[in-house]
C-alpha cells in the first residue's frame, strides 16, 4: 500500500514537473523589467525594455564565433515581403511573425512548428493601403499569450502553448487607410501599437489596450484634430497652436510604426512619431509652423497617455524625416555626471542624446551627410534649417533622402564598449519641389512633392541628375567616390563620435545585436550573417544565408547549455500593390527566395 502510494505521489511529482516545464516562466511585468537577468530567452522587441539589444550571453565569443553554423531551418511560407520580424524566444519556443500577419512557434531546439496561425487577412483591399511593404516586426508576449498586430489594423492575443485566439481588439481599419506593421510593447499590463499610413490622409495616433482582456485603455492622437470640436486633451490644445489653415482635412501624418520604448523605473513611455502629412508645409497650409507632433519624441504615462515631455528632432518637418526610428534607453557618464539618457540615430542625420527623465536636449551629432540642417542650438536641439532646404516648386536636392541616415533597421548599445551599432547609409538623397497640381486622393497616396516629371505609366521617374541644387553639407567626411556607402557604424554617444565603421547594411534592413562576448552580429540585406569583434570592429564571422532580401534582425536565446543565434529571410511572391482584385496570385519565378528561419550554433553544419 506504502509503496504504491509513494509510486503514485513519484508520477504525480513528475507530471506536475514536466507541466511546471511546459508553462514555463511567466512572462509578467517584472519578468519584463528585469528581462537582462534572465538571458537565455528574448521576450520582448527589443531584448530589454529599454531596446538596447545587448545580451549577457557569451559562450559564442570572439575566440570562435568563426566555428558558427547551422543548427536547423524552419519553412516560413509563401512570403510576399521583407521578413523585418524579430523573433521572441521564451520557454523553448521561438515565435515569430511573416507576411499577412501570419503567427507561428517553432521547437527551439529542432525547429518543428508546433503551431501556425493565419488571421486570413483581405489582401485585395488591404494591399493598395500599405505604404511600404507588406511587413510585420514583431509580436510581445505577456502572461501566456502571444499578441499579435494584424496588417489589417486587428490586435489579437494567442494562447502561447496552442495558438488559439484569445481575445481580440479593433485598432483601427483599412477604410480608414490605416495598416499596423509594427511591433506591440508591453507597460504596466498594457499592449501600446500605432498605426501605419502617414502618406495616406490620416491622423496618427497610438493606443494602449489591457493585455490579458484586449480592452482599450486610452488613444493619443498625435495631430491635433477639428479646432472646432472639443480637443482630447490639453496637449492636444497646444499643438493645435503649432497649425494653422484646415490642416485637420488631410489628416496630419504623424503615424506610429516603429518607435517606442519604457522605462518602469521613471514610469515613462516613450514613442517616435512619422512625418507630416502631405510631406510639404506649404501643402499643410502650415508654413513656418512647427506641427506638433509629427516628427517627435514623447513621452506619456502608460497608466493614462498623460504627455510628460516632448522633443521634435524636425519641426514642420517637409522632408519625409519621421522620428520613429529605435528609441535605446541607456545610463551614461556624461562630463562627470551620471545621466538617464534615451538615444536616437534619427532619419534626419544626428544622433541625438535626451534626458529620458526631463525630455532636456543633452547632444545631437551628425552620423550621416546632412544638409537640410546647418546645425543644432547647443541649448534646445531645435535645428538651424538651411534656407534652401524649404523647397519651392523648382526642385532641389537634399540629404539624408527619404531612406534617412538611419531607419527602421534595429541598432544595439554595448555598456562594456560604450559604443552603438547603427546601420547606416552615410550618403543618401532626394530631390524635392512641390507639386503645383496636388490634389488630395482620398484612398491613395497624398506625397505632394515632385521628384522629377512622372512617367507615363505613373509613378515617378528616376530623381534628376547630381547637378541639381543643394544646400552646403555638415556631417562625417563621405566614402570616397566607388566606396560603399552602406556601412555598419560603431558610435561613441559621449564622445559624440564614431570609433569605427566597417562596409555593409545600410538603414533599412537586417539590424544588430551584441552580446558579452565583445561581439556585434549584423545580418545584411544580401543575405550575410556578419559578426565583428564590438571594440575593434574585426570582422570574424561573413556567411552566406542564401536569403538574399527581406532581412530580419538577429536574436539570441540559450538552451540546454548550448548558445544559437537565430534570424528570418526571404521574400517569396511578392504582388504589386495595384493588381486586380480577384486575379491570381502570380506564379513564383524560378529564382525566387521563399522565407525561412534560420538557427547557429556552435560547430553546427555549413549553410544548406
Amino acid at each position: 500500500m506504502m509503496s504504491r502510494f509513494l509510486l503514485s505521489a513519484t508520477i504525480a511529482a513528475a507530471l506536475s514537473a514536466v507541466a511546471s516545464a511546459q508553462v514555463g516562466r511567466s512572462v509578467d511585468d517584472a519578468a519584463l523589467k528585469n528581462a537582462a537577468k534572465n538571458p537565455a530567452e528574448w521576450t520582448t522587441y527589443g531584448f530589454t525594455q529599454g531596446e538596447t539589444r545587448y545580451s549577457p550571453l557569451d559562450q559564442i565569443n570572439t575566440s570562435n564565433v568563426s566555428r558558427l553554423g547551422q543548427a536547423w531551418s524552419y519553412d516560413i511560407g509563401r512570403g510576399g515581403g521583407n521578413q523585418e520580424n524579430t523573433l521572441l524566444a521564451w520557454n523553448g519556443a521561438l515565435y515569430g511573425i511573416t507576411n499577412w500577419s501570419i503567427v507561428y512557434a517553432v521547437d527551439a531546439r529542432t525547429g518543428k512548428e508546433k503551431w501556425r496561425w493565419d488571421p486570413e487577412v483581405n489582401q485585395a483591399a488591404v494591399r493598395p493601403k500599405i505604404c511600404c511593404g507588406v511587413v510585420q516586426r514583431g509580436l510581445a508576449l505577456y502572461q501566456g499569450l502571444v499578441i499579435a498586430p494584424i496588417i489589417d489594423g486587428r490586435l489579437i492575443a494567442l494562447d502561447a502553448q496552442t495558438g488559439k485566439p484569445a481575445w481580440e481588439a479593433r485598432v483601427s481599419y483599412t477604410q480608414d487607410n490605416y495598416t499596423i506593421t509594427m511591433a506591440p510593447r508591453i507597460a504596466k499590463g498594457k499592449v501600446l501599437i500605432g498605426v501605419s499610413g502617414a502618406e495616406l490622409p490620416v491622423r496618427g495616433f497610438f493606443a494602449a489596450f489591457d493585455a490579458l482582456t484586449g480592452k482599450l485603455a486610452w488613444r493619443f492622437y498625435t495631430v491635433p484634430g477639428d479646432p472646432s470640436k472639443p480637443f482630447e486633451n490639453p496637449a492636444l490644445k497646444k499643438a493645435a497652436e503649432t497649425w494653422s489653415g484646415d490642416w485637420w482635412k488631410l489628416g496630419g501624418g504623424g503615424t506610429v510604426w516603429d518607435g517606442m520604448a519604457y522605462d518602469p523605473d521613471a514610469d515613462l513611455f516613450y514613442v517616435g512619431t512619422g512625418n507630416g502629412g502631405p510631406w510639404p508645409e506649404e501643402l499643410r497650409k502650415s508654413k513656418g509652423k512647427d506641427n506638433l507632433y509629427v516628427a517627435s519624441i514623447l513621452a506619456v504615462k502608460p497608466d493614462t497617455g498623460k504627455l510628460e515631455w516632448y522633443f521634435q528632432p524636425v519641426p514642420g518637418d517637409s522632408w519625409d524625416y519621421d522620428s520613429v526610428q529605435q528609441l535605446l534607453l541607456a545610463d551614461l557618464t556624461i562630463n562627470g555626471r551620471p545621466r538617464k539618457v534615451l538615444m536616437q540615430a534619427n532619419k534626419d542625420g544626428f544622433y541625438y542624446v535626451l534626458d529620458r527623465v526631463t525630455g532636456q536636449f543633452i547632444s545631437g551629432t551628425p552620423f550621416a551627410k546632412i544638409t537640410w540642417a546647418k546645425g543644432l542650438d547647443e541649448r534646445s536641439g531645435r535645428p538651424f534649417i538651411n534656407p534652401e532646404a524649404h523647397y519651392g516648386t523648382e526642385p532641389i536636392q537634399i540629404s539624408p533622402g527619404p531612406g534617412g541616415g538611419h531607419n527602421w533597421s534595429p541598432m544595439s548599445f554595448n555598456p562594456a564598449t560604450g559604443l552603438v551599432y547603427v546601420p547606416t547609409s552615410t550618403v543618401s538623397s532626394s530631390t524635392f519641389a512641390v507639386d503645383t497640381d496636388f490634389v488630395v486622393k482620398p484612398n491613395q497616396s497624398n506625397l505632394g512633392v515632385k521628384r522629377g516629371a512622372p512617367p507615363k505609366d505613373g509613378g515617378f521617374a528616376p530623381p534628376p541628375p547630381a547637378t541639381l541644387p543643394s544646400p552646403p553639407a555638415i556631417g562625417p567626411e563621405p566614402p570616397p567616390e566607388g566606396q560603399p556607402r552602406n556601412v555598419l557604424v560603431a558610435f561613441d554617444p559621449v564622445a559624440k563620435q564614431i570609433r569605427w565603421q566597417t562596409p555593409g547594411g545600410g538603414s533599412i534592413g537586417g539590424g544588430t545585436l551584441t552580446t558579452a562576448g565583445n561581439l556585434v552580429i549584423q545580418v545584411i540585406p544580401d543575405g550575410r550573417l556578419v559578426a565583428y569583434s564590438a571594440d575593434k570592429g574585426e570582422k570574424l564571422l561573413d556567411v552566406q544565408t542564401g536569403l538574399k532580401g527581406g532581412m530580419g534582425p538577429p536574436i539570441t536565446y540559450e538552451l540546454d547549455g548550448k548558445q544559437y543565434i537565430a534570424l528570418a529571410g526571404g521574400m517569396g511572391v511578392v504582388v504589386a500593390r495595384n493588381v486586380e482584385p480577384g486575379a491570381p496570385a502570380p506564379a513564383p519565378a524560378a529564382n525566387t527566395i521563399f522565407p525561412k528561419l534560420m538557427t547557429f550554433v556552435l560547430d553546427g553544419k555549413p549553410v544548406q
